[in-house]
């Protein structure tokens, strides 16, 4: 499973966004992290409709999306999302 946040290098709520992740991520067994700056990947964030940072894309194994957040998740949300995930 993996935690995918698209930001942007000017987003204050991504700061707090990242840190949600990493707690996730630090609980779940397995969970990884990536981030990816859409000034950076344009293309990739356009094809994936993201239209505010911070967002957050939630895979399962399989690469499908059980979990898109824009703004900040709770940790709460997160963990209900891997647990779909798995």
């Amino acid at each position: 499973m993996e935690f995918t946040l698209y930001s942007s290098s000017f987003c204050e709520p991504c700061m707090q966004t990242r840190a949600v992740l990493a707690e996730a991520e630090r609980l779940v067994p397995g969970a990884t992290m990536r981030e990816i700056d859409v000034a950076g990947a344009p293309e990739q964030a356009e094809a994936l409709l993201i239209r505010n940072t911070p967002t957050v894309i939630i895979t399962n194994s399989a690469g499908i999306e059980v979990f898109r957040a824009a703004g900040v998740p709770t940790l709460a949300q997160v963990l209900v999302a891997a647990a779909k995930a798995l």
